[in-house]
Order: structure tokens, then sequence, then C-alpha cells
């Protein structure tokens, strides 16, 4: 999927930050300085966006998550819709400590969450004293708001997507950790180098995000669909020999009858 300049351009994805706060790493993908305000160069980012895409694409049709991460308010939204939209795991409240290096204990907490909706199932939760169902209650709410987008993570993610690099740095030193590729939206304000995939834009605008997310989860919801027809072309190979046979037995049986 090609990106169009002139539409990152109407997004504003070319507004760096001001040119006093600029991490001099970003100098490959700024194009000048206007107005104190360092401006990216648009045809350098559709390039790292077309490349992030291919990739991310592949990972999808894997058949590993993406793990969304973006706890900024102008973000948290968009993230939410657009990796909700293809069934991939995000985190828009705080980063949960040890999220990735600690997988085994979030999964304990997922699984917590999971035991109360059983509990509210059987009607255990209705043998509880009031008191003790509303702290259930209260333990369900909390852990739903901070882990209830990752509760379909049952592994560590194929990659990490982020958006503000700055902000996410403990979520970055976790994906680094453990190797997991890193796929990002990167500020001039931001050191690009602690990421695999640099997608030079600005991280602030939510048009911005809106418009380098929306391609993003695009490639990925290819990726999906490959993914599915590869497994629906696997199946329907599989059933063929047992049509062919049951095609077969059935002229025989006519033929029998004649």
């Amino acid at each position: 999927m090609a990106v169009e300049v002139k539409e990152l351009l109407e997004a504003g994805v070319h507004f760096g930050h001001l040119t006093r706060k600029w991490d001099p790493n970003m100098a490959p993908y700024v194009y000048m300085e206007r107005n104190g305000i360092h401006i990216i160069n648009l045809y350098k980012t559709a390039a790292k966006m077309e490349e992030a895409g291919a990739a991310l694409s592949k990972i999808a049709a894997s058949g590993r998550k993406i793990l969304f991460v973006a706890t900024k308010k102008q973000a948290k939204d968009i993230v939410a819709e657009k990796a909700g939209a293809i069934n991939m795991p995000y985190i828009t409240e705080r980063w949960p400590g040890g999220m990735l290096t600690n997988f085994v204990t979030i999964r304990k907490a997922v699984k917590k969450m999971a035991a109360i909706d059983r509990m509210k199932k059987d009607g255990t939760f209705n043998s509880l004293s009031k008191k003790e169902r509303l702290q259930v209650d209260r333990q369900r709410a909390k852990l739903e708001k901070n882990l209830g987008s990752i509760s379909d993570m049952t592994r560590l993610p194929g990659a990490l997507f982020v958006v503000d690099i700055k902000r996410e740095h403990i979520a970055i030193k976790e994906a680094q950790k453990l190797n997991i590729p890193i796929f990002a939206m990167v500020d001039t304000n931001s050191d690009p180098r602690q990421v695999d995939f640099v997608i030079p834009a600005n991280d602030d605008a939510s048009k911005s995000i809106d418009k380098v997310l929306s391609y993003v989860a695009d490639s990925i919801a290819q990726g999906l669909s490959e993914r599915k027809a590869e497994k629906d072309g696997a199946k329907a190979e599989k059933a063929a020999p047992k049509a062919k046979a049951a095609a077969k037995k059935a002229v025989a049986a006519t033929e029998e009858e004649e």
C-alpha cells in the first residue's frame, strides 16, 4: 500500500518540536526549520511507513500479536479504536511495570479477572457478603481498566507499536531486554536509535496519530486476511480428498442400483 505524501501534509504529520528541544539523532529525518520548529521530511516518513507496514503485515500473517502502547491523552482513544478493530492488544492506561519482563505475573492478574467472571456466573459471587462483593467488584473494575485490553494476549507479543517513545520509555526498555521488535512514531525530540522501525512523525497532534495508525492498522489487517486465506486454503486442500472419495462412493452406489 502506497502512502500519499499530500495526505500526510494535510494531517500535519510534518510538524516536529521546537528546535531547542530536538534530538540530533533525528537529523536525517528533518527537512528544514521554520519559525523555530523542525519540519519532518515527509518523503522519508512515507518510505518508513511503507517499510513498517510491510513488516507488521508479515508479523500479523504469522499469527503473532502486535501490542500497541499509547498512554498520552490525544492518542488513547485512537489507539483503542484502531487496535480494537483488528483484535490486537493495547495499553492506553498506565504501563504496568513488568508487563513484558514479568509476563507470567501479568497473566495471573488477567486470569484473576476471568475467575471473578466465573464466580458471577456460577453463583459463588452472590454467596459473599455485601462488603466482599463490593471489594471484588472494585478489583474487577481496576483489572479491566488496566489489563482488559490485553486479556486475549496469552503469550509475549511479536512486536510493539508505540506512540511517543519518550513517554513510553519503560515499555521500550522492556521490549529491548526481550529483543521484541519496536515500531514507533518518533518525533524530533526523541532518539530514533531505540527503535527498530522508525516512523518520523508528529506524535502530539491527533490528526497525525490517526493518519499513521490508520495505515498501520490497514497493513496488519492485510496480514490477518492473508493468514485467514492461507488457513482456508489448507482446510479446503485437506477436505478435497474426502469429498472426492465421497463422490466416488456415491457414483459407485448409483451404478450398483442401475
